[in-house]
């Protein structure tokens, strides 16, 4: 999934940290919101749904309407400003690629939208189906179920779901710290890189001042 460059979306900022809105992007995303509700219901349908989430992201109709019916949980037909706020920060986690960052912050409003049937639980196929909007790797997916289902029914509850964010989470902030570690490894060998080249043509430049004194006496 990417946003469409250009959009609205594109201008706003995820805090990295908490994976929020500031103030101010939410002040600008509620003016947004109240354009897209022609109907002055506070609430979006499916068809106002579809043209915000076509004119913004990739996503396919197919996709759109997937996840408006994960957001539209009790079937009324419409969403209403929280579940459109919360759609806009998983788009914008996915495009800046804090996906896991998101899911363990928010890890119980993420719990609940998968938990489509409101059984308490999700499982594999729940995973299969928004997997285009929150991007869980295979790898990530069989440490879930092997490593989570702790019940053995190839289901999780919340809690469960809790410590797989948690163990995410920590791989996540490992694989940042490998790719910082590599990144000053590189700098450090480029800077004594240029350093070795350099102190040819300093040396050299010594001697041929002491040269040029010489010639003067």
């Amino acid at each position: 999934m990417k946003l469409k460059k250009g959009s609205f979306l594109w201008y706003l900022y995820l805090d990295k940290l908490y994976c929020l809105l500031s103030v101010r992007n939410v002040k600008a995303l509620v003016d947004y919101f109240h354009l897209l509700d022609v109907h002055r219901k506070n609430t979006l349908n499916d068809i106002l749904f579809y043209h915000f989430l076509n004119h913004v992201t990739d996503l396919k109709r197919k996709q759109i309407t997937t996840v408006f019916n994960m957001l539209d949980w009790n079937a009324e037909g419409e969403i209403g400003f929280d579940q459109f706020y919360m759609l806009v920060c998983i788009l914008l986690a996915q495009e800046n690629h804090l996906g896991e960052q998101f899911i363990f912050r928010h890890s119980r409003p993420v719990f609940e939208l998968l938990d489509v049937n409101g059984e308490l639980k999700i499982g594999p196929a729940n995973f299969h189906t928004y997997n285009f909007l929150f991007n869980i790797r295979k790898q990530q997916l069989r440490e879930l179920c092997r490593n989570f289902d702790i019940s053995g029914d190839r289901h999780i509850n919340y809690k469960e779901f809790k410590l797989f964010t948690i163990f995410s989470m920590d791989k996540y902030q490992e694989r940042q710290k490998a790719k910082r570690e590599k990144k000053e490894k590189a700098l450090i060998k480029k800077k004594v890189s240029r350093q070795v080249n350099e102190s040819p043509r300093v040396s050299h430049g010594i001697n041929g001042s002491e040269s040029l004194s010489s010639y003067n006496f």
